[in-house]
């Protein structure tokens, strides 16, 4: 058959639909084989945390971690980027294959990243795709005993009769725990320190020994020391008192109109296909319907809670939209 120019067309018309139709079917093919069939050559999923081992949301990733091994029979593994706020851990993910394979535990604090940070080499917002929060939890006001207080009201009081000796520490600059404290100050009205730390075992170490005067963080971070006596928790920014693991009262209870919340969530680069995050989406959603892993995850002062793909990116800027006064305002103290 002599081809002419014209059959030749349409047979060049026919074999690039074929082909696009092949390449299509190819990504669906590869999105449905997630994670066993990655477009990788990795055999592992890795999650990335912006904190250090035993964090709050540390344990988060390895107890979600144990959970992603077991449905898709690869192994997990959980690597801890702590440092500058975050911006470490999400540029990691921000700069990996847009496959599935490299995933962001991430909290409130990593939204935020851009307004604290001039001239970032990736956009907090657009170059991640939300896969699905998983949890939230609310910040406890917690001090020393030797500060001699034991209520809300009271560490207002000292606080107003000795504006800038009150310092608060938190895991950096940015961080979710530095909001907390910051928000805190804001609705009470008075001034106070931050002073952010590297390491939560340090925090820990200066909160006990008195040589910083409180922290705004999840009741998980320093349980044991809750339990036994070795610190004080005045209150927790909810509407409602903690009953679990620990009993707080509310900061609405002592006239302070303090309510914040830590997300908690998975994230990935923002080219990864539909069809990944999709499966992504349910599966890590299926996996926290597990009543073993939520009661562990409630045993953390975190409240279980599912809002996924595109709704989990709407809140995430709805939230951005909510602190943006106060984000301003931390910008203008570190100078961004």
């Amino acid at each position: 058959m002599k081809l002419t120019p014209k059959l030749t067309c349409k047979l060049t018309a026919v074999g690039a639909v074929l082909l696009a139709a092949t390449l299509a079917f190819g990504a669906a093919i590869r999105a449905q084989g997630y994670p066993s069939n990655p477009s990788t050559p990795s055999t592992a999923i890795t999650l990335v945390t912006p904190l250090g081992p035993g964090t709050t949301i540390d344990i988060l990733a390895r107890l979600y971690g144990e959970g992603l091994a077991k449905r898709f029979g690869r192994q997990v593994i959980v690597s801890n980027r702590p440092g500058a706020g975050g911006l470490i851990a999400a540029q990691a993910v921000a700069g990996a294959p847009a496959d599935g394979a490299t995933l962001l535990v991430a909290n409130s604090g990593h939204a935020i990243l851009g307004t604290l940070n001039r001239n970032l080499p990736f956009d907090p917002v657009r170059d991640f795709a939300g896969i699905t929060l998983v949890g939230e939890t609310a910040a406890v006001v917690t001090v020393p005993p030797s500060l001699g207080i034991r209520t809300l009201k009271a560490f207002v009081a000292l606080a107003r009769a000795k504006p800038g000796t009150i310092n608060y520490g938190s895991a950096g600059i940015g961080t979710a725990t530095h909001l907390a404290g910051a928000y805190f100050a804001r609705q009470a009205g008075i001034d106070m320190v931050h002073v952010p730390y590297k390491t939560s075992s340090a925090l820990l170490a200066d909160l006990v020994a008195g040589r910083i005067q409180a922290t705004f963080a999840p009741a998980a971070f320093m349980l044991p020391m809750l339990q036994d006596g070795k610190l004080l928790a005045l209150a927790v920014s909810a509407r409602e008192p903690m009953r679990n693991p620990i009993a707080v009262p509310a900061a609405l209870s002592a006239d302070i109109d303090y309510e914040y919340a830590t997300w908690y969530g998975f994230l990935a680069p923002a080219k990864t296909p539909a069809a990944v995050l999709q499966t992504l989406n349910r599966a890590i959603a299926d996996i926290g319907e597990d009543a073993e892993l939520q009661a562990k995850i409630v045993a953390q002062g975190i409240a279980p809670r599912s809002v996924g793909l595109r709704d989990f990116d709407a809140h995430i800027r709805r939230e951005m939209a909510r602190l943006d006064p106060l984000l301003k305002s931390i910008g203008k103290e570190i100078g961004n």
